[in-house]
């Protein structure tokens, strides 16, 4: 059973990994949970096809940031996520490939932990292998690749560049996630990659 029994008044939130926007690839407990759902905030990379599987009577809001603009602020999603909980909703937080991989589920993990507010983390397949996968090539192929390093291109404002490059060896894949085109460009050309 995907939801046990509420307390009274007391909702849940379910940080749930859409997949790389295939419904094939999505999880089976995810599209359960979808079903489930009074409320949906969803990333804006998840597909038409996959929010076709999220129940009618929920509510749909598109809380997703692209390459910087913003529709909603973090602050905003998180208080979403405490006041449908918090009024006993079932609430969905569709996050685009994998809850865990650069989605700010950290960040909403511990806000709606603060306020008791019980929480289930529903894994989806990441966008790196899926993209791999769609390529048939392995991300860590003995014969070529010792190490996956797994980074994002997008900093948090205020903080510094990391020196991610230092741990790229030739016998390392590298997988770059929530890239701008620029930001990404402007990488490369700074490290010379």
């Amino acid at each position: 059973m995907l939801i046990g029994p509420l307390t009274q008044g007391i909702g849940k939130v379910f940080l749930v990994g859409a997949g790389p926007g295939d419904p094939d690839l999505l999880t089976v407990r995810a599209a359960r949970t979808l079903s489930l759902a009074d409320v949906v905030l969803h990333d804006a990379l998840v597909s038409r096809e996959v929010l076709a599987l999220v129940s009618p009577r929920a509510r749909v809001v598109n809380v997703g940031k692209r390459c910087g603009r913003k529709s909603i602020s973090q602050n905003e999603i998180n208080d979403l996520l405490l006041r449908v909980a918090s009024n006993g909703g079932v609430v969905v937080r569709l996050k685009s490939g994998d809850p865990l991989i650069f989605g700010r589920a950290g960040e909403e993990l511990d806000v709606l932990r603060r306020a008791g507010i019980e929480v289930e983390i529903v894994p989806g397949v990441t966008a790196a292998l899926a993209a791999a996968a769609t390529v048939q090539v392995s991300l860590t192929d003995r014969r070529t690749a010792e190490q996956l390093l797994v980074i994002s291109a997008h900093r948090r404002h205020g903080t510094t560049d990391s020196e991610w490059y230092r741990l790229v060896t030739s016998r390392t894949t590298v997988v770059i996630y929530t890239s701008c085109l620029p930001i990404l460009s402007a990488t490369w050309k700074r490290w010379r990659i």
